[in-house]
């Protein structure tokens, strides 16, 4: 008797993983079907598409799962999942990470807001919304977001032995890093007890989020005048904003000194200086605040800085872009000077 809960119409259960770049989406998925296979001798196969591998760039991981007697002969990549996880709400900007959900399925969002505002922001009317402050949890625990993921997803895929999941924790961590096997249980068990779930009444005529496969936004009709690439990361506009794991610097003007401390270690020139005079009517430069367009989350600053002026900050939608002050790059003929 299959202990899957649903299949499709080749006989997998399948679920997506949407990630950015250095949160662990790659490894949880692999060892997502390793604990299937190994754990519960189910048919199991994984694997991920990414571009280049540099933090902050969007990453796909896929997991089928089938009974033992049928065969995995698919090995495209899951455009209808059961299941997805979205490791990071920054994707929601430049990724449909709900693509292809069907009408019965499950999102678990890596998050601290409600359910009604990712609903919403993911564009769902119905199927079930699971919620896990998985960042949080790796911060206490110092892990990584994908442990805790990996929590969540074994409650609601309670097909799959958490039992077995820990044996390949302790598998992966034991041998290289043995200090992070116990910090990694806790957090996938934390994970799996704190992940909170709310459902949306699905219609019985009901479908589900029909899959639209990305296409190239510009082509040779519709690119842009000089071959200008407007994706993130790009040395023209070098927008970093996706590359930030959770955290970024905190401004405090009253507190800075403005001793240039954080200027000298930011590797994005991220901080926006401009002339002023000092209580002595010298001319002097003063911060005036962060250009977050620039900012990867990397909080050296933070570091650097002698006084309070720069904390860290977890951040929420919308606070990089309320908070920003942008950049005055002067502009010369063939590019910024």
């Amino acid at each position: 008797m299959s202990i899957l809960p649903k299949k499709n119409q080749l006989g997998f259960f399948e679920i997506r993983l949407e990630s950015i770049g250095g949160l662990g989406a790659n490894l949880a998925g692999k060892m997502l079907a390793e604990a299937g296979v190994l754990g519960l001798g189910l048919n199991g196969s994984n694997f991920s598409s990414y571009g280049s591998e540099k933090k902050g760039s969007p990453v796909k991981s896929f997991i089928r799962f089938c009974d033992a007697d049928v065969e995995i002969r698919d090995h495209s990549p899951i455009e209808q999942p059961h299941v997805i996880g979205v490791f990071h709400e920054a994707l929601y900007k430049t990724v449909d990470v709900v693509s292809g959900l069907s009408a019965d399925g499950i999102v678990l969002v890596n998050s601290t807001r409600n359910f009604d505002d990712i609903k919403n922001d993911l564009n769902i009317k119905y199927g079930t919304v699971a919620i896990v402050d998985a960042l949080g949890i790796a911060v206490e625990e110092k892990t990584k977001v994908n442990t805790a993921m990996l929590g969540a997803l074994f409650r609601i895929c309670d097909f799959l032995d958490p039992e077995a999941m820990k044996s390949v924790i302790r598998k992966t961590f034991e041998k290289k890093y043995p200090h992070l096997v116990e910090p990694n249980i806790r957090t996938f068990e934390r994970g799996f007890n704190e992940v909170q779930f709310k459902h949306f009444e699905t219609p019985a005529n009901a479908n589900g989020k029909a899959f639209s496969r990305p296409q190239p936004v510009l082509g040779y009709e519709t690119q842009t005048m000089g071959g200008v690439l407007t994706s993130q990361g790009n040395s023209i506009l070098k927008d970093l904003s996706g590359s930030r794991q959770g955290f970024l610097p905190e401004f405090d003007q009253e507190q800075c000194i403005n001793c240039a401390a954080c200027d000298n270690v930011c590797p994005d020139f991220c901080f926006v200086w401009e002339e002023g005079e000092d209580k002595r009517g010298r001319k002097q430069m003063f911060l005036k605040g962060i250009d977050y367009q620039y900012c990867k989350g990397c909080l050296k600053c933070v570091e650097a800085c002698p006084t309070t002026a720069l904390k860290d900050l977890r951040e929420t939608i919308g606070y990089a872009d309320a908070h920003r002050v942008k950049q005055n790059f002067p502009y010369v003929a063939g590019g910024i000077s």
